[in-house]
């Protein structure tokens, strides 16, 4: 049964009037994903509106006590949390590092696939919970929201917002299919790259074939193991005629979490709205131990590191290896890592569980970023224009590092040759002596910051459009609702080629009638004259 609970703090009506004021209902993804949500919902409450978030009674990183929104939160059994991936991530080293077999990459397919599968289970389960509570639903019906703001990473969100029958945005890079282009618009694998595909815009021949299959198995992926499942939800309350792919494509409105100046050129849609860095901004000043711990290091300056949310420690002798380089520098590192110390740590290098990524980044004696790969790093990194040697581990950190080395503003070193031959050394070294990537990324920083309007101000605009007009059914396409056939106009095709054929072979038998009608009349005048001159050689015998 789903347990309801709001926090007494509410929204401080900073900008607007109550009479502007409007209600939000967010769903938002836990780990990273709620770092850039919650940002959002911050600039949404700054401007006068009420926000209350979905969550759950075991929310990883959603807290129960903020005051710039309100919870509903649901009891669920189990949910998605730093325990649910270790395991996986554990493996994923293994394998990134080349110690495993064949078989046991197989395994380690089988087994993602398997996660993938329990994590939008228990999306499915929170979703069922959620439109079984009669009490619940008559409280969010009773509120009155203008819109639904979800990450469509997960897809409860896009079920509840039906249920609710509000106007939906999304706060996007994925859905739970994929890449979000992927979903909305039209895509040509020639030269849009496939997330895992480690390609870039420019392929060859072999490249589009394994970009192909890439296309391929996110394909089976989503229509095996995801889209069923939130079918079988749809099928239950709204009945089949439903279809949650038409629901996920149909969102009002999708908050494009990238740029131009990251992502490479490709189609896009009326109602993609991109706000790429929207999370950035100017860096305020570091504590004092930091401060203090910053200027200290001179000319030389400082490199920070860190690996994200989802990635808290590293295999023992990797993390050795990092700490070895580190101590060789004449620069001072700031590491945010959990795990162990390592015996090889040196006397510049600073180690804490968190620390202000932001503020570092802007801060002007930072010279190098070490970073997994995470879109809200690797943004964070343009907006403030430092480089980038990229250790990735899982998903689309390559991919998204990539784009970066593509323009000269990074270095990507994998987990398979970090601890050899000093390469994780060496490769900081080259980025750091190297002036074009500073000059490069520094050229990316001032092409994303020229812009007419901030990314959060385009976010916050067309957020408040869409609760203003009610929707914005106008931007979205039909194509979302039409059949793959007539999508690609298979039908038309297949009908023009009907057509084609039946003329063609209706002139053809016409043609072949008045021949063979031509033909029998000749044959029957030659027969008639064979037979006249008989008769008259006959009479003249005779």
């Amino acid at each position: 049964v789903g347990k309801l609970s709001f926090n007494k703090k509410g929204p401080l009506f900073l900008c607007l009037g109550v009479k502007d004021s409007r209600r939000i209902l967010v769903f938002p993804m836990e780990g990273s994903h709620w770092v850039n949500m919650d940002i959002m919902i911050k600039a949404l409450h700054f401007r006068g509106h009420h926000v209350d978030v979905v969550r759950t009674n075991k929310s990883w990183y959603i807290k129960d006590d903020a005051p710039h929104y309100k919870t509903v939160t649901i009891s669920v059994a189990k949910t998605f949390d730093k325990d649910f991936l270790n395991p996986i991530l554990k493996k994923v080293f293994a394998y990134r590092r080349g110690k495993t077999s064949i078989m046991s990459f197989i395994s380690l397919l089988i087994e993602m696939f398997g996660t993938m599968f329990d994590m939008h289970g228990m999306m499915c389960e929170m979703a069922t919970t959620m439109l079984e509570d009669k009490e619940l639903m008559g409280v969010l019906r009773r509120k009155k929201y203008d819109l639904v703001l979800t990450d469509p990473a997960w897809g409860a969100g896009i079920i509840l917002a039906h249920a609710l029958e509000l106007p939906l945005v999304y706060n996007v890079r994925w859905v739970t299919s994929g890449e979000g282009h992927l979903t909305i618009t039209p895509s040509p694998l020639s030269y849009i790259p496939m997330t895992c595909s480690r390609l870039m815009d420019k392929m060859t021949f072999i490249q589009r074939v394994k970009n192909l299959l890439f296309y391929a198995i996110w394909k089976i992926q989503d229509k095996l193991f995801i889209c069923p499942q939130y079918q079988t939800v749809c099928d239950q309350f709204f009945g089949p005629n439903v279809k949650y792919t038409h629901l996920l494509q149909g969102a009002d409105l999708w908050l494009m979490r990238v740029d131009f100046v990251f992502e490479f050129p490709r189609p896009t849609m009326p109602n993609v709205v991109y706000v790429g860095g929207f999370h950035c901004k100017p860096s305020k000043p570091l504590p004092e131990h930091l401060e203090e711990f910053v200027q200290s290091s001179g000319e030389h300056g400082v490199i920070i590191m860190s690996l994200g949310t989802f990635v808290s420690e590293l295999p023992d002798d990797m993390t050795k290896e990092i700490a070895a380089a580190f101590a060789r520098l004449p620069q001072k590192v700031i590491w945010s890592y959990k795990g162990s110390r390592p015996s090889t740590l040196g006397n510049n290098t600073l180690v804490v569980g968190w620390m202000p990524q932001n503020d570092l980044l802007g801060h002007p004696k930072i010279k190098l970023f070490v970073a997994h790969g995470g879109t809200n790093g690797v943004q964070e990194a343009i907006y403030h224009g430092v480089p980038v040697v990229g250790l990735p581990i899982f998903h689309d950190q390559y991919d998204n590092l990539l784009r970066l080395q593509a323009r000269g503003a990074a270095k990507i070193i994998t987990p398979a040759t970090v601890d050899k031959d000093d390469n994780f050394l060496k490769a900081i070294q080259e980025v750091l002596t190297e002036p074009s990537y500073r000059m490069n990324m520094q050229r990316l920083s001032r092409l994303h910051r020229d812009q007419p309007v901030k990314p959060m101000d385009k976010a916050l605009f067309w957020i408040e459009f869409v609760m203003r007009h009610k929707g914005a059914a106008h931007l979205v396409t039909e194509s979302n609702k039409m059949p793959w056939y007539s999508y690609y106009s298979v039908d038309v095709v297949a009908f023009s080629f009907a057509v084609a054929a039946f003329i063609y072979f209706s002139l053809f038998a016409f043609l072949r009638w008045i021949c063979l009608g031509k033909c029998l009349r000749r044959k029957k005048q030659l027969q008639s004259t064979n037979k006249i001159g008989s008769h008259q050689a006959g009479l003249k015998q005779e």
